[in-house]
C-alpha cells in the first residue's frame, strides 16, 4: 500500500543530521514512491540514497537556483507529478530551501506535507538544561549587517536563545556575547550532534569561549543562549 496521497504532491523529507540510520521508515517509503527528490547537494544526498538503497531520480535545488527552477517545478506538480524536497542534513526550511517551494505550492493549491524528523537545534535545547517551555531560534545570526543589533536583542530576550553558528565565528561570537550579556551569563555550545565525536559544553560565556579557544571548533555548531535574568543550572 502506498504512503502517498492522492491530494499532496510535495513531501518535505527530514534527513539525517549525522547518523544516517536516523532516518524514519516513513521517510524511506517517501523518498522510494515520489517521482523527483529535489536536493540541495545531489552529491551529499547520492550517499544518503544510495545506503538506503534508494533509485529515486535526483534534481538539484538550492538557494542558487530556487528562483529560476521554482515554476517549471510548480507546473510540473499541476501535471501530476509527486516531488520530495530534502536538504543536506535536517529539516527542509529551517535555515535551508524550503520556504520559497512551500509557499508557491500553496499559492496554486498544490498541497505539502512535513514529515517530522531530524533537526539539529531541538536535541541541543534539551542537552542544554535551560527551560525549553518558551523559547526563540534565529537561525544564523547576520555577519554584518544588522549583527550588533541581533546581538543586542538576544541578550535582552527573556526565553532561551537558539541559533546556528560557523566553527570559523564561534569564539567570536560568544566573546561578544559576553561583552553585552557579562562573562558568567550561561551558553551551551553543542557540535556534530549525532555524529562520531558529538559534544555539548555547558558553562559561562567566558569559560565556553576559553575552551573552543584552546582546542579549537570544528563541525556544525548549535549555541543556546540562557535567557535574560534567569538561572537555569
Amino acid at each position: 500500500m502506498s504512503v502517498l496521497r492522492e491530494d499532496t504532491f510535495l513531501y518535505l523529507v527530514p534527513t539525517p543530521i549525522g547518523n544516517l540510520d536516523d532516518i524514519t521508515l516513513r521517510a524511506i517509503s517517501v523518498l522510494k514512491e515520489v517521482d523527483t527528490i529535489l536536493a540541495e547537494d545531489t552529491r551529499t544526498s547520492g550517499v544518503l540514497l544510495k545506503h538506503l538503497s534508494i533509485t529515486t531520480k535526483l534534481q538539484s535545488y538550492h538557494t542558487y537556483n530556487e528562483h529560476k527552477v521554482l515554476q517549471g517545478l510548480v507546473a510540473r506538480m499541476k501535471e501530476g507529478e509527486k516531488m520530495a524536497l530534502i536538504t543536506d542534513a535536517g529539516t527542509p526550511g529551517i535555515s535551508d530551501p524550503g520556504f520559497l517551494l512551500v509557499r508557491a505550492c500553496l499559492s496554486n493549491n498544490l498541497k505539502t506535507e512535513c514529515l517530522p524528523g531530524a533537526t539539529a537545534f531541538v536535541p541541543a535545547l534539551v542537552k542544554s538544561g535551560f527551560p525549553s517551555d518558551a523559547f526563540v531560534f534565529e537561525g544564523f545570526l547576520p555577519q554584518k549587517k544588522g549583527r550588533k543589533t541581533a546581538l543586542n536583542n538576544i541578550t535582552e530576550e527573556k526565553r532561551t536563545v537558539i541559533f546556528y553558528e560557523s566553527p570559523f565565528r564561534l569564539v567570536k561570537t560568544l566573546k561578544e556575547l559576553a561583552l553585552i550579556a557579562g562573562e558568567d551569563r550561561l551558553v551551551s555550545v553543542s557540535r556534530e550532534i549525532s555524529k562520531l565525536y558529538e559534544e555539548t559544553i555547558t558553562d559561562s560565556l567566558k569559560e565556553v569561549a576559553t575552551y573552543f579557544e584552546t582546542k579549537g571548533v570544528k563541525g556544525e555548531i548549535v549555541v543556546v543562549l540562557s535567557a535574560k535574568d534567569k538561572n537555569p543550572m
